[in-house]
């Protein structure tokens, strides 16, 4: 398996370090910009499947923004809304799902931390 799909914002500087990581490191990266092509409705229940709560990133300047009532929306609507709130990277190599880009995840794809 060498190529994976990886969902994340073309500005994000955690991002561009991971897609730039696994290429050196032999992956094809098919890069997804959720804020320029945006996800399906199916596309983002998929995740939300793949990933429960975690999806959402509570700690991003996003989530800071926005009014209890946006916070209470269900994640899938919420990711339509503001794609941007999705924590990233999302990486999804054939059944591997993985979410940021941790020592843990870059272990798993054979990245050296």
């Amino acid at each position: 398996m060498t190529s994976l799909t990886l969902y994340g914002l073309a500005h994000c500087s955690t991002c561009q370090k991971a897609q730039s990581d696994l290429e050196q490191h032999g992956w094809t990266v098919d890069f997804r910009d959720v804020q320029k092509q945006p996800l399906s409705e199916s596309e983002r229940a998929r995740l939300v499947a793949d990933f429960g709560d975690k999806i959402i990133n509570r700690a991003s300047l996003t989530w800071r923004g926005m009014s209890d009532q946006e916070r209470a929306a269900d994640p899938v609507a919420m990711m339509g809304a503001k794609p941007s709130v999705m924590k990233r990277p999302a990486i999804v190599a054939g059944d591997l799902r993985l979410l940021g880009w941790t020592a843990n995840v870059k272990r798993v794809l054979n990245v050296p931390a």
